[in-house]
């Protein structure tokens, strides 16, 4: 079967498009990186009547609430997730362990042209002019064959501990997505692939140094998520999502939360109805920040075909796709990827 990583085999990037540079040696933004200049009006104003819900998961309405939210914003905050806090703590630790390491020591694990795992740049990098302030490292399937070139001899802790913690989100994201799909009373038969196996899984650690000048770089340009869910730990803000009408918003973790927000393949399901959110992150002067995400999608040869409900007025807005072939899409055309499968 197919894995995430195959997806991408067929697209290879360019060496330049995978190495970040060195951020520890610029004092200054280099021009490589600078996306605005200092008077740009870029950044969005940040209304606290704005914001994305925070849902309590055992909360009675619970669904309900997430129902209105992936309508209205495609992402939420989510509290009583029953992830214990010593692993989301744990794991955060291993990711800065790993990116305070000279970049000599990262580059060994750098990822290949044509694959997906490994450390590097993000993938999305080809398609915008500059570069952004961050630096990604991927985990697909088993970390070990990447970690054990960074830590020959150190890697079984940084191992356990990604483990353990992709398998407590796997849980989390399973039980989300069949709430979802009861929203969208999604099939038995389309639903089956969920817990059935993680083919569609990845985990991306995020690293966004501090920034000597953050209103004039980017840490992760805009985007949408090629996934059914993705799930995001991260105390420090930065994350930011685009709402119609009202620009960026800025998303202020809750102590206690994971964010959720919704990727291209669950505004497919839906027909339009469920958002996948343009997204950013920007950088802060005198903090580094750090994010992981837990990326959950079928198996690549899942058939994606949007939900039709029998009324007058429904009718399908994408054709029927696989989890492969959007993806291959995407890694062509970015930001048309859905505009390409519209009928």
């Amino acid at each position: 079967m197919d894995t995430l990583s195959d997806a991408y085999k067929a697209h290879p990037l360019d060496l330049g498009d995978i190495i970040p540079i060195d951020f520890s040696s610029s004092p200054a933004i280099p021009d490589s990186h600078t996306w605005f200049q200092p008077n740009d009006d870029h950044f969005s104003s940040d209304d606290p009547a704005s914001s994305i819900p925070v849902i309590d998961l055992l909360d009675p309405k619970a669904k309900e609430l997430i129902s209105l939210a992936c309508e209205n914003w495609g992402a939420f905050q989510l509290t009583n997730h029953g992830i214990p806090l010593g692993v989301i703590q744990g794991a955060e630790e291993e990711a800065e362990r790993l990116f305070s390491l000279p970049t000599e020591q990262k580059l060994k694990a750098l990822r290949t042209p044509d694959g997906a795992a490994g450390y590097g740049r993000a993938r999305i990098s080809p398609f915008f002019p500059k570069g952004m302030w961050h630096e990604g490292f991927t985990i697909i399937g088993s970390a070990s064959h990447d970690v054990k070139k960074i830590w020959p001899d150190d890697h079984a802790r940084f191992c356990d501990i990604m483990e353990d913690y992709e398998k407590q989100m796997k849980v989390l994201a399973e039980r989300v997505t069949e709430m979802l799909f009861d929203l969208l009373n999604i099939s038995e038969e389309k639903r089956k692939w969920v817990g059935a196996n993680d083919t569609g899984t990845a985990l991306q650690l995020n690293f966004y140094p501090s920034c000597p000048e953050p209103n004039r770089t980017m840490g992760l340009a805009p985007h949408t998520d090629t996934s059914v869910i993705t799930v995001v730990q991260s105390q420090s803000t930065g994350l930011q999502i685009f709402k119609e009408g009202k620009g960026w918003i800025p998303v202020h973790p809750h102590p206690e939360a994971l964010i959720v927000h919704l990727g291209d393949l669950a505004h497919i399901m839906s027909n339009g109805s469920f958002c996948s959110p343009l997204h950013r992150v920007t950088l802060n002067e005198a903090c580094k920040r750090y994010s992981i995400a837990y990326f959950y999608s079928p198996p690549m040869d899942h058939v994606l075909s949007p939900l039709v409900t029998g009324d007058v007025d429904s009718a399908a807005q994408f054709r029927p796709v696989t989890v492969k072939e959007y993806i291959e899409i995407k890694a062509q055309h970015f930001g048309n990827s859905l505009s390409l499968i519209r009928i």
